[in-house]
């Protein structure tokens, strides 16, 4: 599947004054144990689903990469909106994490982890060069680099419209 590359810069203009990001992932600590890391990673895909077909949960976007450890990037609303998300019993998140904790927790068979940021629009700072839409672009507006976003010092300045 061809993306289309956009030559030239790019940024992101996020267009608030914080973004939450959220990176989650898992690692197959024992690779004789892929059965155990499947069924772990195959809850993954239907919470994304779940995301995609309700935009009101306050997911704006996400990248994934897989490996031994695998990792997904995921721009939020807010922790509000994430927290909701993960307690909610009729979302496709607490059923596989309560069975995950209940079967195979502390077997160390598979690590989970996540890491989650609360980030203000003036401590941001990205460029795209020569890229399809990617990350926090993608998630929110990607727009040229232009009068006022040509350097990082510029870009990283808070919450300032593609006009600035």
């Amino acid at each position: 599947m061809a993306q289309e590359i956009f030559p030239g810069r790019f940024t992101a203009d996020i267009g608030r004054d914080t973004v939450t990001v959220f990176l989650i992932g898992m690692r197959a600590n024992r690779w004789w144990k892929m059965g155990r890391v499947a069924k772990v990673a195959s809850a993954m895909p239907t919470m994304m689903r779940h995301l995609a077909e309700n935009p009101g949960a306050g997911l704006l976007g996400s990248e994934q990469w897989f490996g031994r450890t695998t990792v997904l990037l995921s721009y939020w609303e807010s922790p509000g909106h994430l927290r909701k998300f993960a307690a909610d019993k009729d979302s496709p998140h607490l059923g596989p994490w309560r069975k995950f904790m209940k079967e195979m927790a502390g077997s160390g068979d598979v690590g989970v982890w996540h890491e989650t940021y609360q980030v203000p629009a003036s401590g941001i700072e990205v460029v795209y060069n020569g890229m399809p839409l990617f990350g926090l672009a993608k998630a929110t507006s990607h727009v040229p680099v232009g009068p006022g976003s040509n350097t990082a010092k510029q870009r990283m300045g808070g919450t300032r419209s593609a006009a600035a």
